[in-house]
């Protein structure tokens, strides 16, 4: 048995026997293909490596040409190797479509073919007219429906070009993505072009709707009228597009089992195939590297929150924790709603029990601004006044006690500080205070009066008040290292953080706890995102592992809160040790989640469309899941003391479970040992 997940997970290798077809071309379409708009875009990019190792010159994608993109992300080339695929270029060129080859310049480097739709958009009517002849579907003046016609239009004639230039042994694979690519697939089917063909949706168009509008969506799926629904929300055309490529796929996949229930019953076609998201794992050579990060990256945000709270500052960082919650801002399906609510009964719970614990929470949705918030600026600028003028103290006392000692006398403390240096001293401290409350925005947000963010904040009291002991910031922009305020890109934030809160109501999959798994950082996610189903039925015990899972489907939105209230409580109590502890575990999961483990349910899903198309030359069934279910075992601490030995944990791993299961141990006192408190790992 060889280990495709790694420590402890596998699957038996006689599962990847036949899921590759010699002569197989395949080409994977997405809207986001070197043009950065959402998630798919991460998808792509990442399985690009995974997708060339395993077909080689036999894989391109196809997408959209955006100029801005192309520019920095594609190397562009002018020759192209295989002669069907030139022959095609060529004749679309010849017919003015203006058609870019290269190689996509990310970990794989693919080849792409973009399709410039600017080029044909004369072109708009006819098509539309085919597809109403195709499939009595019509559409609106809708832009981005038209764009979505163009695109398939485009798709489709070329695809089925290389059809007819490739040799004839040739077994052509397409996998769309999305409703945006699915007119592609639909006219390749309605022109019974000889290509297997494969659509995925990574969330469906109605369901993103339906929440958006407080629906009890999911205890209400079976009842829904969806054709009602769409209508009533303006979208049916589109609906209907992304059925009809759901339906007439030879094989159709989601990529969680939650999605594939949704798509059940909106869509009304059981998924084939079920294609998790995976992400590109770096290993590190030696486990403490990534404990390393954390350090590093966690001292810069100790500078950010010194500056923010500069006249405010009477908490010790070293009994300081950073929760942050980021993504799209849909507040109530990325349960930005019930973070804040929890963070309210999490702040009334420490000051209930006198806690010296300080948590400090990062609510990262962007949304428009006009400019950074003055007082934010200026508190930062204060602060950094301050640390350079001490900076410039430590230097001149330090020289003063050296020239006092080498002349062999002790320096007199009088001596050491000139009353010039006190002075700037204090004009540093003064300007440094403030008569108002440290701000929770860091911009000034446009129309702040109805942001959902703010006015819950408002609501809840959560105003960054001396007693306080959960303090908010709301950045509503993406991080990035060239910010003047926390300076850091979005992977080292993460880094620097101790917990990711992702309380998601509408979360197909969930890229931010997995992304956070991957860098070592416990997680809070939920029983209504992909990832989090992911978790509960691949890990044994994932609280264990730093997952932990709040129950979103069955309890109401108060019970909800207040479980994760208590997840967060509970975190809190954890001391050092149990932290790093904890990291490490979580750390452990990253190789469940790579692409050259998941990957292969990609393999299986244009295996099985090839099939579909050559029944008797190819049969293929996808295995039963029964037959290669596989867990992540408990932590080796339980299942073996000596599996995991790392001289990182600095605990013996036979104590892993005691240490963690001590959680609702008292916070450390301050006279505590220094290697236990909440102070840096």
């Amino acid at each position: 048995m060889a280990s495709r997940f790694g420590r402890g997970f596998q699957y038996e290798d006689e599962f990847d026997e036949g899921l590759w077809v010699e002569d197989q071309f395949t080409f994977e379409v997405a809207w986001e293909v070197a043009n950065k708009v959402g998630g798919i875009y991460t998808v792509i990019k990442t399985k690009a490596a995974y997708s060339v190792e395993t077909m080689g010159d036999n894989y391109c994608l196809l997408g959209p040409y955006v100029e801005k993109h192309v520019r920095t992300e594609v190397d562009v080339i002018e020759d192209i190797p295989n002669l069907a695929l030139r022959d095609a270029v060529k004749e679309m060129r010849d017919n003015g479509i203006h058609v870019v080859y290269g190689r996509w310049l990310i970990e794989g480097y693919p080849k792409v073919i973009l399709f410039d739709l600017e080029s044909t958009r004369w072109r708009t009517d006819g098509a539309k007219t085919d597809f109403w002849n195709a499939t009595h579907i019509g559409i609106p003046f809708d832009g981005e429906a038209e764009n979505a016609i163009l695109f398939g239009h485009i798709i489709a004639w070329f695809v089925g070009l290389f059809r007819a230039k490739a040799p004839s042994n040739t077994l052509v694979v397409s996998h769309f993505h999305e409703w945006q690519a699915g007119v592609g697939l639909i006219l390749l089917r309605t022109r019974h072009v000889d290509v297997a063909t494969v659509f995925t949706t990574h969330a469906t168009l109605l369901g993103r709707y339906l929440c958006a509008s407080n629906v009890d969506f999911y205890n209400n799926l079976e009842s829904f009228d969806v054709d009602k629904e769409a209508g009533k929300r303006n979208i049916y055309h589109r609906y209907c597009m992304e059925r009809s490529a759901c339906h007439i796929a030879h094989v159709f996949t989601t990529v969680s089992r939650i999605t594939a229930d949704e798509a059940e019953h909106l869509l009304k076609r059981k998924a084939d195939v079920i294609v998790p998201n995976g992400l590109n794992v770096v290993r590190f050579s030696a486990m403490h590297e990534f404990q390393n990060l954390h350090a590093k990256n966690k001292e810069k945000i100790n500078e950010f929150v010194q500056g923010h709270f500069s006249g405010y500052y009477d908490f010790d960082l070293d009994k300081t924790l950073y929760f942050f919650s980021a993504g799209r801002y849909e507040y109530t399906n990325k349960g930005a709603d019930l973070f804040l609510e929890s963070l309210a009964q999490l702040n009334h719970q420490l000051k209930a029990m006198k806690s010296d614990i300080t948590i400090v929470a990062f609510l990262i949705f962007p949304t428009k601004t006009n400019n950074f918030n003055v007082e934010s600026l200026r508190s930062q600028a204060c602060t950094k006044q301050l640390r350079e003028v001490v900076q410039a103290l430590q230097d001149k006392v330090g020289r003063r006690i050296f020239e006092s000692a080498l002349a062999g006398n002790l320096p007199d403390s009088s001596d050491l500080m000139t009353s010039e240096d006190l002075l700037k001293l204090k004009r540093c401290i003064y300007e440094a205070q403030r008569p108002s409350l440290p701000a929770v925005v860091t911009h000034n947000v446009i129309d702040d009066s109805t942001d959902p963010i703010l006015a819950s904040i408002r609501r809840l009291e959560l105003f960054n008040r001396r007693e306080d002991r959960v303090k908010v910031i709301f950045h509503p922009e993406f991080l990035k290292s060239t910010n003047p305020l926390i300076g850091l890109d979005y992977e080292e934030f993460v880094r620097g953080c101790h917990l990711g809160v992702f309380p998601s109501y509408y979360e197909p999959w969930g890229y931010t706890p997995a992304e956070c798994t991957l860098m070592g950082i416990p997680s809070i996610t939920t029983n209504l995102s992909g990832f989090g189903c992911f978790m509960a039925e691949h890990v044994t015990n994932p609280e264990m592992y730093g997952i932990y899972i709040v129950d979103r489907r069955l309890r109401g939105f108060e019970s909800s809160v207040h479980q994760l209230a208590t997840h967060m409580l509970q975190f809190c109590q954890f001391n050092r040790r149990q932290r790093i502890i904890q990291r490490n575990r979580t750390e452990r999961l990253s190789d469940i989640l790579d692409w050259n483990s998941l990957g292969r349910c990609y393999q299986q899903a244009r295996r099985l469309a090839i099939a579909a198309i050559r029944p008797d030359e190819f049969p293929y069934a996808v295995p039963d899941a029964a037959d290669y279910e596989v867990r992540y075992p408990k932590p080796a601490s339980i299942a073996d003391p000596q599996a995991y030995q790392s001289d990182v944990d600095d605990v013996d791993d036979e104590f892993e479970d005691q240490e963690l299961s001590s959680r609702a141990s008292p916070s450390p006192s301050p006279g505590s040992d220094k290697k236990d408190n909440v102070s840096d790992e």
